[in-house]
């Protein structure tokens, strides 16, 4: 295939790079996808949780056969420590809708179904395939990719990075720095199976009902993290993530942090009786608004994870990665029909477009979240739910001590630890970190 031209190279057949060909190719244009995996997602890890409103965009139809798992009928959050929890959770009937908006998946199995998609579509699939090299022509605008295929080159009007947060194509190339250990989080996880019936009656659930529990406390030993337990049809996604410079400057290992999660008397009785068959790892970008590169130049655009579109506050991930990918496309397309060149200042109008998407102003909205996690780490993570775990047993536990006494030396325990200049503080920063 060497020195075939295409409309469009797409690197990458996750969400973002399967949602950007996917878009494409319905719209006639003639795309190449390349993915080093053996099959599209056989090295994609994530809890999972798809968002069905960025999906149906690009496919209407996609609950007739899409892998999907349960729909999400609970979400709870847990603040522990060593032997409890205090917990939040909503839980709604509304959410068992007849097109329900979040769903659990095993991405291995989706990535697979929408790699399918888009092939039927029209787009050519290479997997086993790495793009080593970025082709330039004599005005260094990027015309295509070598392979390591025999070192093919294969042309294109436009290549769309969407390699993933360690992806190397870009950096490589000079596109977009190589991320920072503090920008980037190590997450572990764990497939345990369970007949889908004793996941209904630990959870309370019924038929294809699911529930999301993510977790944050002194699980993570001071470090920025957090750890989840999604319900599956027949199996319990388990993990942990934490921040990569958290892991290089401290002691913990991420295998020793996920076995004390499930050893974790909040999490050890749901786990009970389960078969481990999987276990996986995968980076997860975390710098935030801060950390995206620039998205476009000269016969190029970056995509989802490559692009660090994550808001990790919220844990989203791939409702980004999916929508930026669409974008991406519709910024080619609109090109193509306009018969203008994919130079810089044209392939400016998919920044534009970000920034007028939910996605940029949600990156926005917490720009500053992620240094105030990473800098005050011990804080959030240790000292506070600490704290709350003992003010609610103070709370709970009747001993004929008077409630003022109680509510005194719950105060107390709070002063003492932070200070009230520190909890003041704790609170303004996290104030200006949300707004």
């Amino acid at each position: 295939m060497s020195f075939e031209t295409f409309d469009a190279i797409v690197v990458g057949a996750g969400m973002s790079g399967n949602a950007c060909a996917f878009t494409l190719a319905k719209r006639g244009l003639k795309v190449l996808q390349l993915e080093r995996g053996e099959t599209a997602g056989s090295k994609n890890v994530q809890g999972a949780i798809l968002y069905a409103d960025m999906l149906e965009q690009l496919v209407p139809d996609f609950r007739d056969d899409a892998p999907l798992e349960r729909h999400v009928l609970e979400q709870r959050l847990w603040i522990m420590d060593g032997a409890s929890h205090v917990g939040m959770h909503y839980r709604s009937d509304n959410f068992n809708e007849e097109k329900p908006n979040r769903y659990t998946i095993i991405r291995t199995q989706f990535d697979r179904w929408f790699s399918r998609r888009v092939q039927e579509a029209g787009v050519t699939l290479l997997c086993e395939t790495t793009a080593t090299e970025l082709i330039r022509d004599l005005y260094g605008r990027v015309v295509g990719v070598r392979t390591d295929r025999a070192g093919d080159v294969v042309l294109a009007d436009v290549v769309v990075l969407a390699e993933g947060v360690n992806g190397l194509l870009g950096s490589r190339a000079g596109l977009r720095p190589i991320p920072r250990p503090e920008q980037v989080a190590l997450a572990v996880k764990e497939m345990h199976f369970l007949p889908s019936e004793t996941i209904d009656t630990r959870f309370t659930l019924r038929e294809d009902e699911g529930v999301v529990i993510e977790a944050i406390g002194t699980i993570s030993k001071g470090m920025t993290g957090m750890a989840f337990l999604y319900t599956n049809k027949e199996s319990l996604s388990v993990g942990l993530g934490c921040l990569v410079s958290d892991y290089r400057d401290g002691a913990e290992t991420p295998y020793s942090l996920l076995d004390a999660f499930k050893k974790h008397p909040s999490i050890a009785p749901l786990l009970a009786g389960s078969e481990v068959k999987e276990y996986t790892a995968h980076l997860i970008p975390e710098g935030g608004y801060k950390a995206i590169p620039q998205l476009y130049g000269d016969g190029w655009l970056v995509v989802g994870d490559a692009a660090q579109f994550n808001n990790a506050l919220h844990r989203e991930g791939s409702n980004l990665a999916m929508t930026t990918g669409r974008l991406a496309a519709e910024t080619i397309i609109q090109l193509k029909a306009q018969c203008l060149p994919p130079t810089a200042a044209n392939l400016a109008l998919y920044r534009e477009m970000v920034e007028d998407s939910f996605v940029m102003e949600d990156m926005k909205k917490y720009k500053d979240m992620p240094a105030l996690l990473h800098t005050h780490s011990k804080t959030f993570f240790l000292t506070y739910p600490e704290l709350m775990s003992r003010a609610a047993q103070n709370f709970l536990r009747i001993n004929g001590v008077p409630k003022r006494e109680k509510e005194r030396a719950t105060l107390h325990s709070f002063v003492r630890r932070r200070s009230w200049p520190g909890l003041i503080g704790d609170a303004v920063r996290v104030a200006q970190a949300w707004r």
